[in-house]
């Protein structure tokens, strides 16, 4: 075997892997890795201008392709710079390989600049998080690394790359690449307890997960409900499309409120949840949002979040493609003329009642079209039906965004991508994680004006790398969904009309001059009727541009 270096290696193990791009923001412990890099042509360095902006692509790259993510930060600074948005990606399941460059391990006694035992830093928010010590351990740690966070349930690892490890120079096997199979089956007994459970009720109600749409059950998931007429509901912190919108039994994200998911429920006899984060909530209510005594059926390839805060009757581990189409043979079998014909009933009602709704929703935004400054309502009805049909939507909306999932055309699995863990910022970088993931397919970004200014930098990489990205900022000049919480509270704030630290203005923000000055250009829209041209124009070019929609900012109920 030829002679070489612990940097080069690490780089031969990645490509071993399918690592296609590298994330990241380089400092003085990082240098034999970019080094390494000069003179490779199988992989490309992405440079964010902050570490959060570096994990945020590689967890829209690693969620949207369902590859290996690679990040590399600057050792404790670099760490702690990524924690919010290493929070998304723990949350969101995405399988990236987190690095850190280390001092060279002889002067880590002398406690230098920047340091500390990185493994724990990292830890909160990974999967496994260790320190490689020695040139020879490098290959099998690595593919460790990847097979951990490649495996369900998938999620960030951590590795630290001490300097003198990477600048380490011998003959050393490389190793092979481990996958474990994620298509896990249910056992028989457990999906027969199910059918059977399913075919006696009379109103049985669907929770859609994260892991249908990232194991593309779709269809799968669509014969089981159509079997039972039973309505289907996202759950309720979406990171991904996981029922088609347009099938009448889609009625889209259960409501992030207690009282509003208990309504939403109060008729089931069962809940079946399928690969779903069961109801996770924003703030605590007196209210459980699941009614007393409902039943509930889980299924998921977490052992975790079965049973997390709810008892399931059946509980269940399998993947829902491999899974479904055994409950659907099993249901087929169980289901009576007459349990099939009040399965046909159920269907055509909830359609019915989805119709409804969407012209409820529709008659109204009709009505807010011509007023100014935009509403919240009326913008989302100008970017929705002006979508080209394979578009990809990235959304960080907030509180702006509240109609986007009832209005947006979203079919298949990769049609839309959320934030998972709530740590805003996480829009921009991620959005061009997904266009790398994506490229032949429009994305466009939406992205609440607060929101963008946790990571505006990701704009130079979008102008750097030529990343064809639509950046809509949604600007109401304000932390909205702060504002109506504390004014919700009816105490000081609500009384005196004033809300501190909620406003960014005095100051405005001109976020079109923003992104001119780093090379991403813009335009604003100030009525509801120039979004559709602007979108147009965008979508035309060959790199990023952003437009700035000035919305109404009002908040009060």
């Amino acid at each position: 075997m030829p002679l070489i270096s612990g940097g080069k290696a690490f780089l031969e193990i990645l490509k071993q892997e399918g690592v296609e791009f590298i994330f990241g923001n380089p400092g003085s412990t990082e240098l034999p890795l970019m080094d390494a890099l000069q003179g490779q042509k199988e992989m490309q360095y992405f440079m964010a201008l902050h570490e959060g902006v570096a994990i945020s692509m590689a967890d829209g790259y690693a969620v949207a392709s369902g590859k290996l993510g690679v990040v590399n930060v600057h050792t404790t600074p670099g760490i702690g710079n990524s924690m919010g948005m290493l929070y998304n990606a723990y949350k969101a399941n995405a399988p990236l390989l987190v690095t850190a460059g280390q001092h060279d391990q002889r002067f880590l006694v002398t406690e230098p600049i920047l340091y500390s035992y990185l493994p724990e830093v990292a830890k909160p928010y990974v999967k496994w998080s260790s320190e490689i010590l020695h040139f020879e351990d490098l290959p099998r740690m690595v593919h460790r690394a990847a097979k951990v966070a490649a495996s369900p349930p998938m999620g960030p690892v951590f590795l630290s790359l001490p300097v003198d490890v990477l600048k380490a120079e011998g003959e050393i096997d490389l190793g092979a690449s481990t996958r474990i199979d994620p298509r896990l089956r249910a056992s028989r007994a457990a999906i027969e307890a199910s059918a059977e459970m399913l075919s006696r009720a009379n109103h049985p109600v669907i929770i859609a997960g994260d892991a249908v749409a990232r194991g593309d059950a779709h269809k799968e998931l669509a014969r089981v409900a159509e079997l039972l007429g039973a309505p289907v509901y996202q759950q309720t912190v979406s990171g991904t499309c996981n029922f088609p919108s347009s099938h009448p039994l889609s009625l889209g994200p259960i409501p992030r409120i207690q009282k509003a998911a208990r309504n939403a429920l109060q008729d089931a006899d069962v809940l079946f949840s399928v690969g779903a984060d069961l109801l996770t909530m924003s703030l605590p209510s007196e209210i459980d949002p699941i009614p007393p005594g409902l039943p509930i059926i889980h299924l998921h390839l977490d052992p975790w979040e079965i049973g997390k805060n709810y008892p399931a009757k059946i509980a269940f581990l399998g993947d829902p493609k491999e899974t479904l189409p055994e409950l659907e043979k099993a249901l087929g079998e169980r289901l009576t003329l007459g349990g099939k014909a009040e399965a046909e009933v159920r269907l055509a009602r909830v359609g019915q009642a989805k119709e409804k709704t969407l012209s409820v929703l529709r008659g109204k935004a009709k009505e807010e079209r011509e007023r100014m400054p935009i509403t919240p309502l009326a913008l989302m009805e100008a970017v929705c039906d002006n979508l080209p049909g394979n578009s990809v939507v990235v959304d960080e909306t907030i509180s702006s965004g509240r109609a986007l999932r009832v209005l947006l055309k979203s079919e298949d699995p990769h049609s839309y991508y959320g934030m998972r863990g709530g740590g805003i910022g996480w829009g921009i970088p991620a959005a061009l994680g997904v266009k790398l993931a994506l490229g032949d397919r429009p994305v466009v970004a939406l992205i609440g004006d607060g929101s963008a200014m946790y990571s505006y930098q990701g704009l130079w990489t979008a102008a750097h790398y030529g990343l064809a990205v639509t950046f809509v900022i949604c600007n109401n000049s304000s932390y909205r969904i702060l504002k109506e919480r504390t004014h919700a509270l009816g105490g000081f704030s609500a009384k005196a009309d004033s809300y501190i630290g909620m406003d960014l203005e005095q100051p405005e923000i001109d976020f079109v001059g923003l992104a001119k000055a780093l090379g991403v250009p813009g335009e604003r829209c100030e009525r509801s009727k120039e979004v559709k041209g602007a979108l147009a124009r965008a979508l035309r070019q060959q790199g990023p541009v952003l437009i700035d929609v000035q919305l109404d900012r009002s908040f009060k109920p």
